[in-house]
């Protein structure tokens, strides 16, 4: 039967970090001192890794060693591809230090404008050398990205659910309805959702935080929003809403906006939306985000509630 030559399995390849100091050393007993084994141990390592190739690495003369053609091109291979694990170790360990590493962070459209730089800028005035990757996302592609370990934390609405995933609620926004400025409704004080029941809407695509928010809340009140229009910011709704495409419900900012728009009061009922800091429960965050996710937990609600002002 015609022997098939398989090549090294992966279960030799921690051999050829030893190989390469043979090779460089050229000399069994000084190899075996400088990786700290036994000279018999490395002597068999070699043998496995030279008897899986199929082939001699090195020619013993005496206490000599001569590395063969085919060692001499397996050596430079290997030095590039230790070179690279050894780089790809050291980014690891850098990702992981908590002054220096990355943190991968998933946050909602909604809070992009304003709150997430804020809180990365006041984050950093502690941690000026720590990295983020970002991914904004609507509600349930945040907690999708969460789950499958793309992301460290996140910055959701409403509270998740689930055991597998940990949250914090961090503030409380109140929902008002955003309507133009010459709107019959945009001087009163405050209104019944009921009253829009018949009014076109401007609100967000199905999948966000908001779109599902403010669904129930219009089936509190007795009815089903009409959607015009599907966005995914509220910046591109609220310019909506001041076209005259229709009126919408949105956290309430404290701020003027332009556009001539106006933030009406809701009252009955009333509503708000849990803004919170969620992470994985079966998994150990990384330092850089854990520390990232203490601060959160420290200075969150008062650096959202500031974002808002």
């Amino acid at each position: 039967m015609e022997h098939q030559w398989s090549g090294p399995s992966v279960t030799d390849l921690p051999a050829l970090a030893d190989f390469v100091v043979v090779a460089d050393l050229q000399h069994m007993t000084r190899a075996a001192e400088v990786l700290g084994v036994p000279q018999s141990t490395l002597s068999r390592r070699i043998a496995r890794l030279e008897g899986a190739l199929d082939m001699p690495l090195l020619l013993r003369r005496g206490r000599r060693i001569e590395v063969t053609r085919a060692g001499a091109t397996l050596a430079v291979a290997a030095r590039r591809a230790l070179g690279d694990v050894e780089r790809a170790v050291a980014v690891l360990a850098e990702e992981r230090d908590p002054r220096r590493g990355v943190v991968t962070l998933a946050f909602l459209h909604t809070l992009g404008p304003v709150a997430v730089p804020r809180i990365i800028r006041e984050f950093r005035r502690t941690f000026p050398d720590v990295r983020f990757e970002l991914v904004q996302e609507a509600h349930h592609d945040v907690l999708r990205h969460l789950r499958a370990g793309e992301v460290d934390v996140a910055l959701t609405a409403p509270l998740p659910s689930g055991r597998d995933v940990a949250s914090l609620a961090l503030q409380e926004q109140r929902l008002c309805a955003v309507v133009p400025a010459d709107h019959r409704l945009a001087s009163r004080n405050s209104v019944a959702l009921a009253m829009l029941a018949d009014e076109s809407f401007v609100g967000f695509k199905p999948g966000y935080g908001l779109r599902q928010i403010t669904d129930d809340w219009c089936a509190a009140a007795g009815f089903e929003p009409r959607l015009t229009f599907e966005g995914d910011d509220v910046a591109t709704v609220r310019g909506l809403v001041a076209a005259d495409l229709g009126v919408a419900l949105l956290p309430a900012s404290g701020v003027s906006h332009p556009g001539d728009v106006v933030e009406v009061d809701v009252r009955r009922p009333r509503r708000t939306r849990t803004i919170a800091v969620a992470w994985m429960t079966d998994r150990t965050l990384p330092p850089p985000a854990l520390s990232f996710r203490d601060f959160l937990l420290a200075e969150g609600s008062a650096l959202l509630a500031a974002a808002d002002r």
